[in-house]
């Protein structure tokens, strides 16, 4: 059991049998009557948005979460299959549970599946990941690093904005979390 003062973003809590993580909360503190805490909680299954507001010190489950380091192997377009480093066990997953990150992932890349009991909910991979330019237009002379932006398509199809100075073949390290280049690599 977790009170609602140790609310914190991305806590996993069980509710009325279904698993939700906190997305955003407040903790409330009225001139009168009692202090209490509003919610924004995702439900994991269905992925929907629910608002509920909490007695302050109100008591609910935590979700125990357990976190496996797995290897991303291939797709099947459908699936999505990764594999147990230690008990080379596979696990499949659906592209729907996946969301966005598929765009990030690349073969044999290392990642963690959060599991609650024997069903996986979620896949979390690395803040930063590095990924090769397939496809951008050429810089040309007079192109800086501080003068503006052209989309560059990656080896796992995702598009970002990146320098005129990027080009085809080179490394780039890409934020997870914004979608955003950060640096090139070479």
């Amino acid at each position: 059991m977790i009170s609602t003062n140790d609310f914190r973003t991305g806590i996993t809590i069980e509710l009325e049998g279904q698993l939700y993580t906190v997305v955003e909360f407040q903790h409330v503190k009225p001139g009168k009557g009692a202090a209490f805490v509003r919610t924004k909680l995702k439900n994991i299954e269905t992925g929907s948005i629910t608002e509920k507001t909490f007695r302050a010190g109100e008591k609910v489950s935590k979700a125990h979460i357990e976190r496996k380091t797995v290897q991303y192997l291939y797709n099947t377009g459908e699936d999505y299959y990764f594999m147990d480093m230690e008990s080379f066990d596979q696990y499949p997953i659906d592209n729907n549970l996946l969301e966005d990150t598929v765009n990030y992932l690349k073969e044999n890349m290392e990642v963690d599946i959060l599991m609650h009991g024997d069903k996986i909910i979620g896949v979390e991979i690395p803040y930063f990941v590095e990924l090769t330019v397939s496809k951008t237009d050429p810089g040309f002379k007079g192109d800086t690093a501080s003068g503006g932006t052209k989309p560059a398509t990656l080896e796992t199809g995702l598009t970002v904005q990146v320098p005129f100075f990027i080009n085809e073949g080179d490394i780039l390290k890409i934020d997870t979390r914004t979608g955003e280049y950060m640096e090139r690599i070479s």
